[in-house]
């Protein structure tokens, strides 16, 4: 009995001393926001090409947040947005134009800054001496907030 005791004792000694095992690394890493770099060059012919491009970035950049198909009869919220690109395409400004709906008007937002990439050039579509090419999107919302952009979404 004595001699299980011993042994019992010494093994709960050793195994106090072991190092536990390194941490596993989480199954799933928040990867940092890169930096917005510049898209494959593609220059749109007219103003509605480049806003075709755009609009298919926008939407590429937020598949789970977007919808397809017919508009429903009733859109619950629709946001005008304004947006400011530089020559080479770096997104200068985004801003509310108008909106009814302060929660649309946020998604609208975000959805245009997920881009990860800078849009097309638009330097041959500026104005003499303007610093920026500005333009409006139309974002048209659903029941539960997934929207389709008024560029794409053709005669309905």
């Amino acid at each position: 009995m004595r001699h299980a005791i011993i042994i019992l004792a010494t093994a709960a000694l050793l195994s106090a001393c072991q190092t536990a095992p390194p941490p596993t690394a989480p199954t799933h890493t928040p990867t940092p926001t890169p930096p917005r770099t510049p898209a494959a060059i593609q220059l749109a012919a007219s103003i509605d090409a480049y806003k075709a491009l755009v609009a298919q970035q926008i939407m590429a950049a937020n598949a789970e947040y977007t919808f397809s198909g017919r508009l429903p009869p009733m859109l619950p919220a629709i946001v005008v947005l304004d947006l400011s690109v530089g020559p080479d395409g770096e997104l200068k400004s985004v801003h509310v134009h108008r909106s009814r709906d302060s929660e649309a008007s946020a998604a609208a937002l975000a959805a245009v800054r997920r881009v990860q990439v800078f849009f097309p050039p638009a330097a041959h579509l500026m104005r003499r001496h303007a610093r920026t090419f500005d333009f409006s999107e139309t974002f048209l919302f659903n029941e539960q907030y997934r929207f389709q952009l008024r560029t794409l979404s053709g005669p309905q």
